[in-house]
């Protein structure tokens, strides 16, 4: 039994792993690699703009493919992703070696960082063991040449058996050298001989129980050892993957199964349980990098990131370390609303420009008035509302937020809290879903996925809506302005700030309660343990962090907005427009929820606005000016205080300002986040939930606010 046709070559590429293939004669290449290596920077120099993202099939895990030609071949680079281990511990973990085993790539590039080499030659090692085709790239060569780390990259390849190449691939060296040596392996003019991980006596005499006859069942396909090690030690995930890709069941293989329990059973005899055998494989592949390590590293300056951790020192404690954390949040979020008025104001007046010159083009037309209305009053100045409202804080946000990234910072804010996560039975990387929130709660939900633990996931993924976004500080900042600021006098910008930071820090609090209530109840578990490593901190790329931030994440939300939108904006419309009995669909609407809606601390006519909204929040207060001036089509007032006044006419208090800024809070996700949850969970299930359990939060908070507020005569 072994490999059948059908499970090789470009149609298993294609059809298993959706490698896409233009030509047979294409070339694949995975590029593997410890996070915080440069793996990404590597993939990017080498493709350009030639590349894609997606999801792996089946797998809420990011799947980056691009190409490259050198000396007239073409070459696909799937980015595989960024994992310290190939245990299968992690949906990440089995990706990465799913493809490495399966896809049967002509070359695999593991990469690697020259100013901690010694970790990372623990997942070169495990990459070696399953394939022959490996080529490590030492990225990062010029900080290890600025710390004063001398590699013999010579040395290294002769104990590793494999070539090796060094790079800095932020400034492009090397990385000529590496296409050639991808080339010689990839032909066969190169044929790599790795050294294997030597286990201890005991390991071995194990896995001969078992090899020989996995080597006759795989007919010498893979490293029979190697898979004889990953079944002794339990590994169900490597079973169920041979199943798919290779229609071998081993599991309905009795003499293996024997084998296994008799190599299991001398393990036990040797006081070694299978719980504890996975740390005794570790240990011996990390014995094995220490001693290469050993022999070709030379660091002539021993405090070489003596800077690094003098500032963690301050960042990263107890004293300073949330202050900080909320002080550089801040400053984040002034520069975005400081930063966004003139350009949105801009945009907006471009884009009411264009309408302005669209309703001429439908009167020289002769259009009937209802088709200008629907088309122009109704979608397309919804469209242009949630651009002009949308675009310009989240192409402020994200280069901000991607930048600290790309400092080194952000892994900080995670450690800083991981603590309160722990407590809260939830996963310490969901900090940075979180605070990847207050830019966009779709983009936050999408960066759900570095989160390992699919029950981890489903809480940071629900919960992400909590903490609000650009779409919502708007009204947030307009209501503290108007109610609560103008109650304060001398002190009212304090107020005002003061009343938005407790929004916020409310959102948070929320997040931990919320996320230990479902860990207890829907997702019960334990909190998983995951290594969090405190990357160099580095120079800051701006030209990649642009793209990054704009190409991946502003116009990818945007485009989804958009998408939701344009529909929604006909809804608005028609049930502003149709009338029942002299009365809009809309008024008709709020009349019936304005006795629950006063129940909260709301009416009937803000209620619909947050319904009507669910598109975008940018647009709930447009939507309620529209429902009070009892227009046709969504309208912005021209100051602060004409709004107020508005408000107050239709009878607005304090109590009205408080329970609409906790209801936008804490209400469903947008139509932009609702998707992308459908899109990420593959659950109408979880999406669902996702759209529940911040809407019963509100209503319960507003509720016991407002009655609260009503009963000690408040109001």
């Amino acid at each position: 039994m072994g490999l059948t046709k059908q499970s090789t070559g470009a149609g298993a590429l294609k059809e298993m792993f959706e490698v896409e293939l233009e030509s047979p004669d294409d070339i694949v290449v995975a590029l593997a690699g410890n996070p915080n290596t440069g793996k990404s920077t590597v993939f990017n120099s080498l493709t350009g703009l030639n590349q894609h993202t997606g999801n792996w099939p089946g797998k809420t895990v990011s799947n980056a493919q691009g190409n490259f030609t050198h000396r007239n071949k073409k070459y696909i680079l799937v980015d595989l992703p960024g994992t310290y281990s190939l245990l299968a511990n992690s949906v990440e973990e089995q990706v990465a070696r799913d493809f490495i085993c399966f896809g049967n790539p002509h070359a695999t590039v593991v990469v690697t960082d020259a100013t901690c080499i010694e970790r990372n030659l623990n997942l070169v090692l495990q990459i070696m063991e399953i394939t022959n085709k490996v080529i490590v790239c030492i990225n990062l060569m010029d900080e290890a040449k600025r710390k004063k780390i001398n590699i013999d990259i010579n040395k290294l390849s002769n104990l590793l058996g494999v070539p090796v190449v060094g790079t800095s691939a932020r400034s492009g060296e090397g990385l000529d050298e590496l296409k050639d040596i991808v080339e010689k392996v990839a032909s066969g003019e190169i044929i790599p001989t790795p050294t294997y991980v030597s286990y201890d006596e005991i390991l071995e005499k194990a896995i001969k129980e078992v090899e020989p006859h996995i080597h006759y069942l795989v007919d010498n396909q893979m490293n029979s050892k190697w898979i004889a090690l990953r079944l002794i030690d339990g590994d169900s995930p490597l079973l169920e993957s041979m199943a798919n890709y290779l229609n071998i069941n081993l599991s309905q293989d009795d003499l293996l199964e024997n084998r296994i329990d008799l190599a299991r059973i001398k393990l036990e005899e040797e006081n070694i349980e299978i719980e504890d055998l996975r740390d005794r494989i570790v240990l011996s592949i990390v014995k094995t990098a220490e001693s290469i390590y050993k022999k070709v590293v030379y660091v002539e300056n021993k405090a070489y990131n003596h800077l690094d951790r003098k500032v963690d020192n301050v960042l990263t404690s107890k004293l300073f370390g949330i202050p900080i954390m909320i002080a550089l949040l801040g400053l984040v979020f002034w520069l975005t609303i400081e930063g966004s008025n003139v350009p949105s104001a801009m945009l907006a007046e471009g884009l009411f420009w264009i309408e302005g010159h669209l309703t001429v083009f439908f009167q020289w037309l002769g259009s009937p008035t209802w088709i200008h209305d629907i088309l122009i009053l109704g979608i397309y100045r919804t469209l242009a509302w949630v651009v002009s409202v949308m675009l310009p804080p989240m192409a402020i946000f994200f280069p901000l937020f991607t930048f600290l990234e790309d400092l080194g910072y952000l892994p900080r804010v995670a450690f800083n809290l991981d603590h309160y996560f722990k407590k809260a039975c939830a996963h310490g990387k969901q900090a940075l879903t979180m605070c990847m929130g207050f830019g966009c709660n779709a983009a936050g939900v999408i960066a759900c996925r570095i989160i390992d633990s699919p029950r981890e996931r489903l809480i940071a993924i629900i919960t992400n809506n909590f903490v609000p976004c650009n779409g919502r500080f708007p009204t947030l900042i307009a209501l503290a302005s108007i109610f609560i600021a103008s109650a304060a006098g001398a002190f009212s910008s304090f107020a005002a700030t003061l009343s938005v930071l407790i929004t916020i820090i409310l959102g948070v609090i929320l997040t931990l309660f919320i996320s230990k209530l479902l860990s207890k109840t829907i997702l019960k578990g334990l909190p998983s343990s995951f290594t969090l490593e405190l990357p160099p901190y580095r120079k800051p790329q701006v030209g990649r962090i642009i793209v990054r931030s704009i190409f991946d994440r502003t116009l990818f939300v945007l485009g989804r907005a958009i998408a939701i939108a344009a529909p929604a904006g006909l809804v608005i419309w028609l049930m502003a427009n149709i009338t029942i009995a002299d009365t809009s669909i809309l008024t008709h609407c709020a009349q019936f929820l304005n006795p629950f809606a006063q129940l909260i601390g709301l009416d009937g006519y803000i209620m619909m606005a947050f319904i009507l909204g669910l598109p975008a929040n940018e647009i709930v207060i447009p939507i309620l000016v529209m429902s009070y001036m009892s227009k046709g089509s969504m309208l912005e007032l021209d100051s602060l205080t004409e709004m107020r006044q508005l408000l107050i006419d239709n009878g607005w208090t304090w109590l009205t300002a408080v329970c609409m800024m906790l209801f936008s809070l804490n209400h469903w996700p947008c139509g932009t986040t609702l998707w992308t949850i459908r899109k990420e969970t593959q659950s109408w299930k979880w999406t669902w939930v996702s759209f529940l359990v911040p809407t019963v939060t509100g209503i319960v908070l507003c509720f016991v606010v407002a009655q609260g507020a009503r009963l000690l005569g408040l109001v």
